[in-house]
């Protein structure tokens, strides 16, 4: 059926211009992919600075959502200390936008200063600051990777450092990123930092993310479960109890002799500590059965956090 374009019905109709730029919203599985997997990055990477600065380092994931380059440029303070990241094998570039107080506070420990500065000043970072960051960024990059190879093994490398955001033309304004912003405590100091990927680049690797919730929502049959009970019935497992007996001097522990009694400095009412492969899991006492020691069971430990 053909319409009459001069219809009067037709011409009234209202019309809404559609932008083409727009942006072409990332599914929200994936999404929460994304957010899943920068949860771990933010833990990896605050165990990791916190054994290169040897400085206690809180890390958490504040947010995580898609606006456009020119909306993310805006949201930059100036001066800033701004990292281009390279994804190789593939085409594009990472932002990672570290708050300047933040930078300065590291740079402040990797000279050795434990007590952060009286005073701020907002002001670019100077060149020597910039090599003593690059010597840095690797720690966050290496945990990226980390927390990135389930989905895509990917290269990230600091390309250069800049202070200015009106500079970054990496991208057109109207295209789409995917900010995580994540806050960084370094003791008494803390600021954000900015991790900005380009949307593109995410739904390239669409694939691979689906492939990634089909794992995680394969569950476990009950064979499968069967078939790991029975392996694990034949697993050797070591079992020790442990007396503690404090301390002795060297001289006495050489020069005991057969039949010679060592008094330890325990009660022999206190509860015993049972080891389950080097761990502790149970409390309680050595008994005698059937002819043999035997350990009796009072209660099970709490498991303690690695």
């Amino acid at each position: 059926m053909f319409h009459d374009l001069a219809d009067p019905a037709e011409a009234s109709a209202e019309v809404e211009a559609f932008d083409l730029r727009k942006l072409d919203k990332i599914p929200k599985s994936q999404l929460q992919s994304l957010h899943l997997m920068h949860e771990n990055f933010a833990r990896n990477v605050a165990s990791s600075l916190s054994a290169y600065l040897r400085s206690y380092v809180m890390l958490g994931l504040v947010g995580l959502e898609q606006m456009s380059y020119g909306d993310f440029l805006e949201n930059l303070s100036s001066p800033a200390c701004i990292a281009y990241i390279s994804l190789q094998p593939y085409d594009g570039t990472a932002i990672l936008d570290i708050n300047t107080n933040l930078v300065f506070r590291l740079i402040e420990i990797l000279l050795g200063s434990r007590e952060p500065s009286s005073s701020f000043t907002q002001r670019k970072i100077t060149d020597i600051e910039k090599k003593l960051m690059q010597t840095l960024l690797p720690v966050f990059l290496r945990d990226l990777h980390d927390s990135w190879k389930s989905v895509a093994d990917i290269d990230f490398s600091v390309q250069s450092l800049a202070s200015e955001p009106q500079l970054l033309h990496v991208l057109a304004p109207a295209e789409a990123m995917i900010v995580i912003a994540m806050e960084v405590r370094l003791g008494s100091s803390s600021g954000l930092m900015n991790l900005a990927i380009p949307s593109i680049f995410i739904k390239r690797l669409r694939n691979n993310f689906e492939q990634l919730q089909r794992i995680r929502k394969t569950k476990a049959t009950e064979q499968d479960q069967l078939h790991v009970a029975k392996i694990m019935q034949d697993a050797k497992i070591t079992l020790d109890v442990r007396i503690p007996g404090g301390t002795v001097s060297g001289r006495t522990l050489f020069d005991l002799k057969e039949d010679d009694v060592l008094i330890l400095d325990r009660p022999v009412d206190q509860e015993l500590e049972g080891l389950l492969n080097g761990k502790e899991k149970w409390g309680g006492q050595i008994i005698a059965r059937d002819g043999k020691l035997a350990f009796e069971v009072n209660r099970s430990k709490p498991v303690r956090p690695a």
